[in-house]
């Protein structure tokens, strides 16, 4: 069986299909504001592909991977993948990609393809054929925001995101469990895209005057980096308790570690595997991209799951758009990993044990 091949688009809107192939359209930053995440999670889909072709691919058919970069605008992005769709390139898609690129996409592709779509989401009701196998804000927050209350005593809570979909249904979530556990929000910043950099010091003379003790970030990628690096420039990093929805092991090593010990993902990170699955998954990696790869990250992850839940869907005959629900529903009998709350802890994470019952 082939090893797994990422195909241009423009390959797979102009070329025939070698021996049958199963297309599925990858839609995964490869720049943008989640541009960093991308090589992680690209490498998490060949790895996926690669063991799917080994198996014997789907309905021995080999699987290839048409790599749409979901790092622009929503509407360029939805718009390539119509085309692909238009031309009967793709058998299905995969995503990893910001809410509002996935609710675009999502408009173009429901009720005639099966798109999975992993990285935590903003909730809500999906069209049919999209399945999402992240966690929704209450779900992702449902015990971080009341764990790290009662942890570290909070009262004054902070909410700094960006601008778009994903955070504004974060901070309704985490507005409702602060005040369920004794605390109550001081402070709601939502930034476009790219504007943390240059107006990081109106944010940090905000958080100052606001006297808040913890701020949930959801920041995404490179402007989570930057405010990191601001905090700790200024020194609030030291007294500020910091909660992100979107930090994994590549956005940590790029803001040069943490050892706060105030850092804190609710992220299902790699660290966030049983050791046994994560020392499997990681030898696997290296051994297919080589030793310099990139660091798996929960972005990897999640897309190396959903293409492998994808595979299985396939080879049940069960990607028909309508029952697509219910169908991945059989197969994961609740096995969708658990939200743990885990602690930045150098250039690494440490998963912390919860509280238990308040």
């Amino acid at each position: 069986m082939l090893d797994a091949r990422l195909v241009d688009p423009l390959d797979a809107l102009h070329l025939p299909r070698e021996g049958g192939v199963f297309r599925v359209g990858l839609v995964v930053p490869q720049s943008g504001p989640l541009g960093l995440t991308g090589p992680s999670a690209l490498d998490g889909a060949l790895l996926a592909a690669h063991e799917i072709n080994a198996r014997g691919g789907i309905h021995d058919r080999p699987l290839e991977l048409v790599l749409v970069d979901g790092g622009g605008a929503p509407h360029p992005v939805a718009a390539e993948v119509r085309r692909l769709l238009d031309a009967g390139a793709l058998d299905a898609l995969a995503g990893c990609h910001t809410s509002d690129v996935h609710r675009a996409v999502e408009t173009v592709a429901a009720g005639r393809i099966a798109y999975i779509y992993t990285p935590p989401h903003e909730g809500g009701t999906r069209r049919p054929g999209v399945l999402c196998t992240g966690a929704d804000p209450s779900a992702q927050l449902a015990h971080a925001v009341g764990d790290l209350t009662e942890r570290h005593h909070l009262r004054r809570w902070a909410l700094i995101g960006n601008d778009y979909i994903w955070p504004r249904s974060v901070h309704r979530a985490a507005a409702t469990l602060a005040e369920r556990a004794g605390a109550r929000i001081v402070l709601e910043r939502r930034i476009p895209f790219g504007t943390v950099e240059p107006d990081v010091e109106a944010l940090l003379d905000a958080l100052r005057a606001a006297r808040a003790d913890g701020v949930l970030l959801s920041l995404i990628g490179r402007d989570l980096v930057h405010f990191n690096r601001a905090l700790r420039r200024s020194g609030l990093d030291r007294r500020l308790v910091r909660l992100s929805g979107s930090l994994e092991e590549n956005g940590l090593l790029a803001l040069g570690g943490d050892d706060t010990g105030t850092l804190y993902a609710a992220m299902p990170s790699f660290a966030t595997l049983a050791e046994e699955s994560r020392q499997s998954l990681g030898e696997r990696h290296r051994a297919l991209c080589g030793p310099w790869a990139p660091v798996l990250d929960a972005y990897a992850v999640g897309l190396y799951e959903g293409l492998q839940l994808l595979a299985a869907l396939a080879e049940r005959h069960a990607l028909e758009p309508h029952g697509l629900t219910r169908a991945a529903g059989r197969l994961l009998h609740g096995g969708r990993r658990t939200v743990h709350l885990a602690r930045a802890e150098g250039l690494g994470f440490a998963v912390l044990p919860p509280l238990g019952p308040r």
